[in-house]
């Protein structure tokens, strides 16, 4: 952590949420010898920097934590679905005669959404895997371990084997074994006395860059624009937000890992107007269902009700119901107080009983569901405003009715439903937004960046995040970007290590 702005770096990272920690992790661990600075354009909320808010014991300095990611302005309550730890862009998100995306969201705050995310880390499959992408297996393996991720956190839940067997028995039939019914790989770890640390940025980071001498975490730093000069960037513009002072700092790479929303507005703002940017904009459409599981008896793991607990604890399951084109759509099934389903007053129910469901849908993607920026209105930050366009394809309409019938199918497959009907929620909600900085094998106009995260047409400059996935996914996001940024950072490894080779030959 710093507030010293340095002149040069050799690797400059807009954002320090997973994507933008696993540049730091990834270069810090292959070329220690960089220079490398992370700009965080929100403040410090936890100690360690970048941890999962969830990790915060005491609930009021949870909920402090929480508003201090909650963006330049106090969030107003206008009916809109908001999560905590996240602000709602203020308008344009939902233009007339389109669905727009109501609750799109951000966070600002160092660890990113990495602070207040579900810890999901589902592998893709089917259509959701990038073809093109060389390697893409070992790059999900590598993603894991920056992450942390856990197949077996919760394994001695209550009931959670039970809500498998009876998932498994409802949806397994002609699944290939990897997509067949299993425990949700968590970024989580669960110590002997039974204490849960949920993997945040800090996590990402690691030892390795935090004991980087040459690695710097500056919060509170809006980078403004990317210097792009004869085709190639030579560094950023980043203004000091505890006092509003200007700096220039040369790089000799820039990453942009600020989100889908802000990495292509600050590509824009610098001047950077690819056909593909800020489109194919990808929400996922989400339901929600809940039941009480029918036929299951007392075990003395679930006489501790955890739910007046500060974090969720070995009592609640998490299981997965993965994706296959065949069943375009991805369920995520949480025990107890990991729903996200809110129970009635005084129910007080079996520990591990109460099951959620949440099934999230692929999206029919088309370059016309997109963020615009307007040149002439700026956001809180004085960037350039936001618009969305979005509009749900009768494609997407027919997935969600197909949605609908497969999470009442899990539904009764478990027990009795405790609402009549499974619930969509807003547009957004589901926080996976891909696409916006997409990547793609060849510079067609249809993508932003290449395998390697490289912006086209211009030299020294990546971008990160679940904007640069390509394609339609209905899982979470989040380790198929960690996976995307290792290629990228593996990347700048290399092709630095190539021109000091150079410079150092040109020198005899």
């Amino acid at each position: 952590m710093s507030r010293e702005f340095p002149a040069q770096v050799d690797v400059a990272i807009v954002g320090s949420g997973p994507t933008g920690a696993t540049y730091a992790r990834i270069l810090s661990e292959l070329r220690p010898d960089l220079t490398v600075a992370t700009f965080e354009v929100g403040p410090l909320v936890t100690d360690p920097p970048g941890a999962h808010v969830k990790s915060i014991v005491d609930r009021d300095a949870r909920a402090v934590a929480q508003h201090l990611s909650e963006g330049p302005a106090d969030p107003e309550d206008d009916g809109r679905l908001r999560r905590a730890g996240t602000f709602l862009l203020p308008s344009g998100y939902q233009l007339d005669g389109e669905d727009g995306i109501p609750s799109v969201a951000m966070s600002s705050n160092v660890g990113g959404m990495g602070a207040h995310w579900t810890c999901a880390c589902p592998r893709p499959g089917d259509s959701e895997r990038v073809p093109f992408l060389p390697g893409f297996d070992e790059l999900l393996d590598e993603a894991a371990r920056l992450l942390g991720v856990s197949t077996d956190a919760f394994d001695d839940a209550p009931f959670a084997h039970e809500v498998r067997r009876r998932l498994a028995a409802e949806f397994d039939d002609d699944r290939p074994a990897e997509r067949r019914v299993q425990s949700m790989p968590l970024a989580v770890r669960v110590s002997q006395d039974g204490t849960v640390t949920w993997s945040g940025s800090d996590v990402v980071f690691g030892d390795a860059a935090r004991d980087n001498p040459r690695f710097t975490l500056i919060p509170d730093a809006l980078v403004r624009r990317v210097v792009i000069e004869g085709g190639r960037t030579t560094g950023v513009v980043v203004v000091d937000r505890t006092d509003h002072s200007e700096h220039d700092v040369a790089a000799s790479e820039v990453v942009v890992a600020a989100d889908a929303l802000r990495t292509p507005q600050l590509l824009w703002a610098s001047g950077i107007r690819l056909p593909a940017l800020g489109r194919h904009l990808n929400d996922q459409s989400q339901l929600i269902h809940a039941v009480r599981l029918r036929d299951v008896e007392s075990t003395a793991e679930s006489q501790v009700d955890p739910r007046g607990r500060t974090a969720v604890v070995q009592q609640s399951g998490v299981s997965w119901v993965p994706y296959t084109d065949a069943e375009p759509f991805h369920g995520q099934v949480m025990q107890l107080d990991a729903s996200p389903v809110p129970l009635a007053p005084g129910d007080v129910p079996e520990p591990g009983s109460i099951v959620g469901l949440g099934w999230f849908c692929a999206k029919d993607i088309s370059a016309e569901d997109r963020v615009t920026f307007d040149d002439t209105a700026t956001d809180a930050y004085g960037m350039p405003a936001m618009q969305v366009h979005y509009t749900l394809t009768d494609v997407d309409h027919e997935l969600l009715e197909a949605a609908q019938a497969s999470i009442k199918r899990a539904a009764a497959a478990l027990g009795e439903p405790l609402d009549a009907e499974p619930r969509t929620l807003a547009g957004g909600a589901s926080l996976h937004y891909q696409g916006t900085v997409r990547m793609g094998p060849a510079d067609d106009s249809t993508s932003v960046c290449d395998v390697s995260s490289r912006v086209w047409g211009v030299d020294g400059l990546r971008v990160a995040g679940n904007g640069v996935i390509p394609t339609p996914m209905a899982c979470n996001p989040t380790l198929t970007s960690v996976a995307l940024a290792v290629a990228g950072a593996r990347h700048i490894a290399d092709t630095l290590a190539t021109a000091q080779r150079t410079h150092e030959e040109a020198r005899g």
